[in-house]
């Protein structure tokens, strides 16, 4: 079974649950009295949220996306379509992240530092426009993940709709699904760093490069299939949920841009997710 293939038929079982669940997120976004501002990074998680918020609440939420060299070129463009489509309040940032030497120095725990900025930046946002609680898309699949930006949240205090209605990322697909949105398979899509090993210091030229291969390779793949251009001390590997059958493409992609770039070419691997990179490189 492909990956797209495993998403549908994940939202054709999780479809008897829908309205139980979109029950459930209704209470949770009816609980925040002061409105909700929500953190929209671009991937489907928080885009479903956002979606959803806007179209059941009555008081519309302001919507923020914080843009920087790590967030992959097609989750801004995404984002602002989508918002122009649904009537947003949308506010785009510059979390700051890339001014902490903590970040760029990509610890283990990256992603809190990453996350203590942007929800710093919001809360900002928050004071300027009284935009209420601040959410993210967080769901229960990720409470069982490696995840340092969840005691970033914790701190400042953001909510997680999501998790407070014990929705799981195959609800999230089966709720963006049956409200017509065109990204409910839209594989995940961290930050650009989180292809980074630990250790090897955050550079925007890096994270370009890998953003324009991305980019290229998933252009070469039919369907919504995960792909990730991998950082390693050794040079650049390809991981991707293609069938071994569609490798070559990559294969030949990849190795040009490597060799144009003076990068060591590494191959292409099977997709793992990125927490469990992480923890191989400790």
């Amino acid at each position: 079974m492909s990956a797209a293939e495993a998403v549908a038929d994940a939202v054709a079982k999780a479809a008897p649950d829908v309205e139980a669940a979109r029950a459930r997120l209704d209470a949770a976004l009816a609980d925040a009295p002061g409105g909700w501002t929500i953190a929209v990074s671009g991937g489907v998680d928080s885009m479903t949220l956002a979606t959803l918020a806007h179209r059941r609440l009555g008081a519309a939420p302001l919507m923020v996306h914080a843009t920087s060299p790590a967030v992959p070129s097609d989750a801004r463009s995404r984002v602002e379509a989508h918002a122009a489509a649904e009537g947003w309040r949308l506010t785009v940032i510059d979390a700051g992240e890339f001014a902490d030497a903590d970040y760029r120095a990509n610890p283990v725990n990256r992603c809190y530092f990453c996350k203590s900025r942007l929800y710093g930046a919001i809360d900002a946002v928050i004071r300027a426009s009284a935009g209420g609680a601040v959410a993210s898309g967080t769901n229960m699949d990720d409470l069982g993940d490696y995840r340092p930006g969840l005691a970033a949240a914790e701190e400042k205090r953001v909510r997680h709709p999501f998790v407070e209605a014990a929705i799981d990322k195959r609800l999230v697909r089966a709720l963006a699904a049956a409200e017509g949105l065109a990204f409910a398979a839209l594989p995940a899509q961290p930050c650009l760093s989180s292809r980074v090993e630990t250790g090897i210091a955050i550079q925007p030229a890096d994270l370009a490069f890998i953003d324009t291969l991305e980019a290229r390779l998933r252009a070469a793949l039919a369907g919504p299939v995960a792909v990730r251009v991998r950082l390693r001390r050794a040079g650049i590997a390809v991981e991707t949920g293609a069938a071994a059958a569609q490798w070559g493409p990559l294969e030949a992609l990849a190795a040009e841009a490597c060799a144009a770039s003076g990068r060591p070419f590494l191959g292409v691997e099977p997709y793992r997710m990125g927490s469990a990179f992480l923890k191989a490189a400790l």
